[in-house]
């Protein structure tokens, strides 16, 4: 803990070495968390005020809604600020902050995206018994189940994280305090950590990726079975949403928390990392509107109600 008292604040790299497009980085940062809270905004406000939408599916949609705003919030007014104002610096405690709510609702996202596949499952697969098995009950068990995950995760990596000594130049070549790039400022052997990250963020993503996938086997395989071409044609539109969706996710952060500490490459990291922090949150909303015929029915409803069309 005596090293501790060296450091009380570290400098954010990340994209330092391109002084040329700071300006158009702040741009695009700022344009892109404009259109993520909007956009999952008016999600939000869509199923609140549509009674047909009050279903298991939708709870699910609307949580995930919030949770990108607010896994959005944590990393990019900060990123946009650095790159417009040139203040790279974030306090010792500010990083700590950043890394716990970043990893809470990350890890989050993950069990939700889990969540939501085996809801389409049950839908597809089980439809006379999704009702009885789908209950609110245990809609707001799981929601609650994926944030106390999320917390126990986040809690560990940056409890692991921030026991490592920092007394270098306490640079961290990364936008943010992502869990790998503040390991590599420590001046600490972080061979305990690096294993600690890939055991646990491994088998969460691993878990819940496999969850997803065979969720969507089942799917596809119940889809194409059905002797209905209208119904399988409501059932992929549902679905091929969800799944784009969790291929863009998981495919990144495996990329970045799955992998030995070994593999680390800062100019991969902070390029990928946009993608599953503020390209994703900002998709997701986009993804399941145009590929919803209920979402775009249920929004064209209430443009009309105020006057719009």
């Amino acid at each position: 803990m005596e090293n501790h008292t060296k450091v009380t604040e570290f400098i954010l790299v990340g994209f330092q070495s391109y002084p040329g497009l700071q300006l158009l980085l702040s741009v695009l940062f700022s344009t892109m968390y404009v259109v993520t809270v909007l956009g999952n905004a008016c999600m939000i406000l869509i199923i609140r005020m549509d009674f047909k939408l009050h279903t298991p599916m939708y709870f699910f949609l609307e949580n995930l809604s919030i949770l990108d705003i607010c896994y959005s919030s944590v990393i990019t007014p900060k990123a946009a600020l650095t790159f417009l104002l040139g203040r790279r610096i974030i306090s010792y405690n500010g990083c700590a902050s950043q890394m716990f709510f970043f990893s809470l609702f990350g890890t989050t996202e993950a069990f939700f995206l889990a969540v939501m596949a085996y809801d389409r499952f049950t839908a597809i697969c089980n439809p006379l018994l999704y009702q009885i098995i789908i209950n609110r009950r245990l809609c707001i068990l799981l929601v609650v189940g994926s944030y106390l995950s999320g917390c126990i995760n986040c809690t560990i990596q940056t409890g692991f994280t921030f026991s490592l000594s920092f007394c270098g130049p306490k640079e961290i070549n990364h936008f943010f305090c992502d869990v790998p790039a503040v390991m590599h400022a420590s001046c600490s052997d972080t061979l305990v950590n690096e294993i600690v990250m890939l055991a646990l963020c491994g088998s969460i993503i691993v878990g819940t990726a496999l969850v997803v996938f065979i969720s969507y086997g089942y799917i596809v395989i119940t889809i194409v079975q059905m002797p209905s071409a209208e119904s399988r044609s409501k059932a992929f539109s549902t679905c091929s949403a969800h799944m784009l969706a969790v291929t863009l996710f998981f495919g990144t952060v495996f990329f970045m928390y799955a992998q030995p500490g070994t593999t680390y490459s800062p100019d991969k990291s902070n390029t990928i990392s946009i993608l599953y922090t503020i390209v994703i949150p900002m998709l997701n909303p986009f993804i399941y509107t145009l590929r919803n015929k209920q979402v775009k029915g249920s929004l064209k409803k209430q443009l009309k109600r105020k006057g719009f069309f």
